[in-house]
C-alpha cells in the first residue's frame, strides 16, 4: 500500500527514531521553541518542475459549492497494480499558498507536490478554495474543512480507497496557515468531520493579529483576507490566527520556517511552544537563509516531511475528548 521501500525515508525514518530515543535517554525531549536547524542544499533542477508520470491525475472534481462558486480539487492517486486488491490509504490534501488572493491548486508547482505526495503512497488532494478579497474569511477554511468532509464521504472512500481516519493536510504560506487552522480548530477525535490526523505546514502565518516593521508588506494581503482596515480592531484577526486554537486535542504538527523570510520566525517559534506546551507531539525544523514556504523543499526537506508523514499518518491517531 505504501512506497515504504524508499530508501532515504526508511533512512530518515531511523534517524528520527534515533534522535528521540538519545532525546528521551538524556531527558532533554524537546521543549519551548527548539529547532532542527538545517542548510538548504543547491540543486540544479527546480523542485516544482519535478514530474511524476506515473502518477495519475485526476483535475476538477467538484467537492463543493459556496456563494454559487464550484469548488473543485485535483486528486493525485498512488501508483497501483491494474486490477489489485487496493487497502484503504491514508490521504492528505494540500493547500496552496498565494496570501489568500492569488495562486492555483493546479499551477506546475502544487501539481508536483501533489503528485510528489501520491508517490509517497496517500491519496493526495490539491484543493481550490475561495480567494480574497471577494471572498473573505472565513471563506478559505470554510471551503477546505468542506474537502476534508468531502475526502471523508463513504462515496469518496469507497471510490479511491481512502481511510478516512487518517487524513492529513500539508500547506504552505497562506496554505499552510489554513492547515494549521484545521489542526487546531475543533477538539476531541481526529477523524470525523473536518479534523485531521497531521499537519505538515511551511511558513505559514501563526499570528494574524500580530503587526510591526518587518510584516510591512506582508499586513495588506491580511487586510484584504479579513476584510479589515486595521488588525488592531479586526474581529476575524484572532479566529484566522492558529496560534490561538490550540488544545491538548490537536494532531501531531511539522513546522518547517526559514530563519530570514517574509513571515517572522517569531510566529513558528511562538506556535511551536504553545504546541509543545498542550502536549502535541511537534517536529520542528528551521531553514538557514530567505525560503519561503515550498521554495524550501529540496532533497532533504521533502525527505523529513515523508517521514513525518509515514511516522504519524499510520493507525488512528485520536485526540482525547474534551469534557
Amino acid at each position: 500500500m505504501r512506497a515504504r521501500s524508499r530508501l532515504p525515508v526508511r533512512l530518515a525514518l531511523v534517524a528520527l527514531a534515533a534522535l528521540s530515543v538519545t532525546a528521551l535517554v538524556a531527558g532533554c525531549a524537546p521543549t519551548g521553541s527548539q529547532s532542527t536547524r538545517v542548510t538548504p542544499k543547491s540543486q540544479t533542477l527546480y523542485h516544482a518542475l519535478q514530474t511524476y508520470p506515473n502518477i495519475p491525475v485526476m483535475q476538477n472534481l467538484q467537492y463543493g459549492t459556496a456563494d454559487g462558486t464550484s469548488l473543485r480539487l485535483d486528486l493525485c492517486l498512488p501508483k497501483a497494480d491494474p486490477g489489485a486488491t487496493i487497502a484503504p490509504r491514508p490521504a492528505i490534501i494540500a493547500l496552496h499558498g498565494g496570501s489568500w488572493a492569488h495562486g492555483d491548486k493546479s499551477t506546475i508547482d502544487w501539481r508536483s507536490i501533489c503528485q510528489w505526495l501520491a508517490s509517497e503512497g496517500y491519496v493526495a488532494a490539491s484543493v481550490g478554495y475561495r480567494l480574497a478579497p471577494a471572498h473573505i474569511y472565513p471563506a478559505a477554511i470554510d471551503d477546505v474543512r468542506t474537502a476534508v468532509e468531502w475526502m471523508r464521504a463513504p462515496k469518496q472512500v469507497a471510490r479511491f480507497s481512502i481511510d478516512p481516519t487518517l487524513i492529513g493536510a500539508f500547506g504552505g504560506s497562506a496554505g499552510a496557515n489554513l492547515a494549521a487552522l484545521l489542526g487546531t480548530e475543533g477538539t476531541g477525535k481526529l477523524d470525523s468531520g473536518y479534523r485531521v490526523a497531521a499537519v505538515a505546514e511551511l511558513s505559514g502565518p501563526m499570528n494574524i493579529t500580530a503587526s510591526g516593521p518587518e510584516l510591512a508588506d506582508f499586513l495588506p494581503a491580511e487586510r484584504s483576507y479579513l476584510g479589515c482596515q486595521s488588525l488592531a480592531a479586526c474581529p476575524n484577526a484572532r479566529g484566522a490566527s492558529p496560534l490561538f486554537h490550540i488544545d491538548s486535542s490537536d494532531p501531531p504538527f511539522f513546522v518547517g520556517h526559514s530563519t530570514a523570510e517574509r513571515i517572522p520566525l517569531a510566529q513558528a517559534e511562538a506556535f511551536v511552544t504553545k504546541l509543545r506546551a498542550a502536549g502535541i507531539d511537534t517536529t520542528f525544523v528551521t531553514v538557514k537563509g530567505q525560503l519561503h514556504s515550498i521554495a524550501m523543499l529540496d532533497k532533504g526537506m521533502r525527505e523529513r516531511v515523508a517521514a513525518f508523514f509515514h511516522d504519524k499518518l499510520v493507525h488512528p491517531v485520536i485526540g482525547a475528548a474534551k469534557g
